[in-house]
């Protein structure tokens, strides 16, 4: 294993031969993204543009989790922000994710434990996902009163359908290991303690294919599954920041906080 080839505070780098491992590493808050995460993620998937030696990237997050989506300590100060920061700070997420999309060599989720609403978004961003036997996707934006962001419903659609992707981001229903590899979500399910095991083996398949070949190939179906997808969701953080602006989400926040049911009446 080579040393790591960049210090960041909340991801850890390790090589394995033509195998670089990104771990989410902040175990504390279940792998979070902050916006210091987020920057990171983007340096670092921009960062193997210039890596030959990489051919299989494998994300997965420190602890029990995969990451649990936005840190909800980050929203008292962005909100405080001038309208003019906050739509910029607003598609941190969003830049992140394409980042994690371009990235030219074949990537997998190794995906353990929770991957909630923007942990979801990279799960799927991967062009492949090993779920642990322990791993779930969830969505609660909806029960915010907010709608999801990063431009990644299409991710979601493409892999599930639309249907089961409304279930999931309208009705935000916690989807487990079993139904997401029914779905067409998850490859394949290990048992926790063979999940990285399972995701070295599934990537050696990609690591021994023609890399010059394998990421022409990968971008092109990427091409072709969403050519659209940018301009079709390019206003979801607009979108977002009108939803703090409803009395619905102000009670839902408040209400999820308390550990309560939100209310919603539409205004």
């Amino acid at each position: 294993m080579d040393t790591p080839r960049v210090d960041y505070r909340h991801l850890a780098l390790e090589r394995h031969g033509h195998i670089t491992v990104v771990r989410f590493n902040r175990p504390h808050r279940c792998n979070a993204v902050n916006h210091e995460l987020l920057e990171e993620i983007e340096h670092c998937a921009l960062g193997f543009r210039e890596d030959i030696e990489t051919r299989v990237v494998i994300f997965t997050g420190a602890g029990r989790h995969f990451c649990s989506g936005a840190d909800l300590k980050d929203f008292p100060a962005e909100l405080a922000q001038p309208m003019l920061l906050r739509r910029r700070r607003f598609r941190l997420g969003e830049r992140a994710l394409h980042a994690v999309l371009g990235i030219d060599q074949i990537t997998i989720a190794a995906w353990n434990g929770g991957a909630i609403g923007g942990g979801a978004c990279l799960a799927t961003a991967a062009d492949f996902r090993i779920g642990a036997d322990d791993c779930y996707a969830y969505y609660p934006e909806i029960d915010l009163g907010m709608n999801l962001m990063w431009q990644s419903l299409p991710l979601t659609i493409h892999l599930v359908g639309p249907a089961r992707a409304k279930r999931m981001v309208i009705g935000g229903e916690r989807v487990d290991a079993p139904t997401l590899l029914t779905w067409g979500l998850l490859e394949e399910v290990a048992p926790r303690d063979e999940l990285m095991a399972r995701a070295f083996a599934f990537a050696e398949t990609y690591v021994n294919k023609s890399p010059v070949a394998a990421q022409m190939i990968k971008r092109s179906a990427n091409q072709v599954m969403g050519a659209l997808d940018r301009a079709l969701m390019h206003m979801d953080a607009d979108q977002n920041l009108l939803t703090h602006t409803t009395a619905d989400q102000r009670s839902a926040a408040d209400a999820y906080a308390a550990g309560h049911v939100p209310v919603f009446k539409g205004d």
